[in-house]
């Protein structure tokens, strides 16, 4: 669920060249996009109303209008219903690393996208807010939202190195990509909220800057 600038350095880059849309996806394709998302959709519906561990799959899948079988060809646990769209966390969290703006550093981005999608704002959407207050409140849906994130800490590492100029095995871009994934709930552990994030990612920044500095 969690929702929802210019390159910086180098030189202007040569227009690409055309390229061929890539085709739609087909009838099956869609039928199967839309089967997921009801499933989903109504396992949300039911845990905000009711709580997580009081909903069982076979109400979720009654609910979606589909079987218990069917339910488990789209998510094979009942925690990964939560977190329908974990490839496209994984493509926000890279480009908040490749888009940052002129001059931001690394653990800078990350801690902006972390605030954004790992945060709650009390001034935000009242439905990602309850959606966090579901996962935070949950023992079982926490453990799994924190290991969700960790799976992404080789691809995260791979475009920090990508972006630092840094061997793609270096040791250092791992770390950063970890400990990044992992300050939210650092910060959770210590109180929580914004200063907690922010003081944990100034940390992170000011030892990432005597590393790598950030590019002009």
């Amino acid at each position: 669920m969690p929702a929802p600038s210019p390159r910086h350095g180098g030189t202007a880059p040569e227009p690409p060249e055309p390229s061929a849309s890539p085709a739609p996806p087909g009838r099956r394709e869609r039928k199967k996009a839309a089967t997921r998302q009801a499933i989903a959709d109504a396992a949300l519906r039911l845990f905000l109303a009711r709580g997580y561990d009081d909903v069982g799959i076979r109400e979720i899948a009654d609910a979606a209008d589909v079987s218990t079988t069917t339910l488990f060809k789209h998510f094979p646990v009942k925690e990964a219903l939560v977190f329908d769209r974990d490839a496209d966390m994984e493509a926000g969290l890279l480009a908040a690393v490749r888009d940052r703006a002129r001059g931001e550093s690394i653990p800078v981005a990350l801690r902006e996208h972390a605030l954004r999608h790992r945060g709650a704002d009390p001034g935000g959407d009242p439905r990602f807010a309850a959606f966090l207050e579901l996962v935070n409140g949950t023992p079982a849906l926490r453990d799994y939202h924190q290991a969700m994130w960790l799976r992404h800490t080789a691809a995260l590492a791979a475009v920090i190195a990508d972006e630092s100029g840094l061997p793609a095995d270096d040791a250092a871009c791992t770390a950063l990509a970890h400990y990044a994934l992992e300050a939210p709930r650092a910060a959770r552990a210590h109180g929580g909220g914004r200063e907690a994030l922010v003081r944990t990612f100034q940390l992170l920044d000011q030892g990432w800057r005597s590393l790598a500095p950030p590019r002009p």
